[in-house]
């Protein structure tokens, strides 16, 4: 499980005295332990992975509209730290489809439930949601579905 693998992750980093990957690991556990309690579990979920990739996802989301932000700002300091973050977080995430790989699945969910107008979109996303969420990035996937239905 991601969370099992986070954890070790963590005291590796506190063995090898790599400050700056464990505090990006501790905010990372802090992120999934608020989860947790928002979804009142006290314990790991069943389907924990689906859960722990939502939360790491909205994170590097989160890094990376700070960093254009920083960019923008002129504060190029701040922007290294948070893409640093994000590697740190990408470590941890299922490995990504291409977006060639995502357009051909996208296509293949839409003609396997026979949608054909942009009617039927949330029927689509919530299908590729629920096959592909943990490897694609789903605000391009809106894109992509609203592309292969128009």
């Amino acid at each position: 499980m991601i969370r099992d693998d986070i954890k070790a992750a963590q005291v590796a980093a506190m063995k090898a005295g790599d400050k700056a990957r464990l505090g990006t690991i501790r905010l990372m556990l802090a992120k999934i332990k608020d989860k947790d309690i928002e979804l009142r579990t006290g314990t790991a979920p069943a389907d924990d992975n689906v859960m722990v990739t939502d939360v790491l996802q909205k994170m590097v989301k989160q890094r990376r509209e700070s960093i254009a932000m920083y960019e923008q700002g002129g504060r190029q300091e701040l922007a290294d730290i948070e893409a640093s973050e994000v590697v740190v977080i990408e470590d941890f995430l299922p490995a990504q489809l291409s977006d060639d790989e995502a357009q051909a699945a996208i296509k293949a969910i839409a003609t396997e439930l026979g949608a054909t107008s942009l009617k039927d979109m949330g029927k689509v996303m919530a299908a590729v949601k629920d096959r592909h969420g943990s490897e694609l990035d789903m605000s391009k996937a809106s894109g992509w579905v609203k592309a292969a239905l128009s």
